[in-house]
């Protein structure tokens, strides 16, 4: 299993605001219902599941503002593929915050 940070950025909009396309992404996420975890935070969308399918959404979800009449789009991906050991994203938060527990 491995976690993905993806920032699809589509560029030439009319205005500053992308929180229609990350709106119209999450729909598209939402279709991977039962393959997939996903969590939209401030700045990205975090998503786990196996490596295959990920990439599969990832090319989904960049194509959204393709769709939406962008002629330009940047996508960013980081990918978390650890295989000593399954962790899910829930996982790593509450090991940071363990840790932060014992310090105080």
């Amino acid at each position: 299993m491995a976690i993905v940070d993806v920032t699809v950025i589509p560029i030439g909009t009319e205005g500053p605001s992308v929180s229609d396309y990350v709106a119209e992404i999450h729909n598209v996420l939402e279709t991977y219902d039962g393959k997939i975890e996903f969590m939209l935070t401030p700045m990205n969308t975090i998503i786990e599941g196996e490596l295959p399918v990920l990439f599969e959404v990832i090319q989904a979800i960049h194509e959204v503002p393709f769709a939406k009449g962008v002629q330009r789009v940047a996508t960013n991906i980081r990918i978390d593929d650890r295989r000593d050991k399954k962790q899910r994203m829930e996982d790593k938060v509450k090991s940071v915050e363990a840790k932060r527990k014992q310090e105080a």
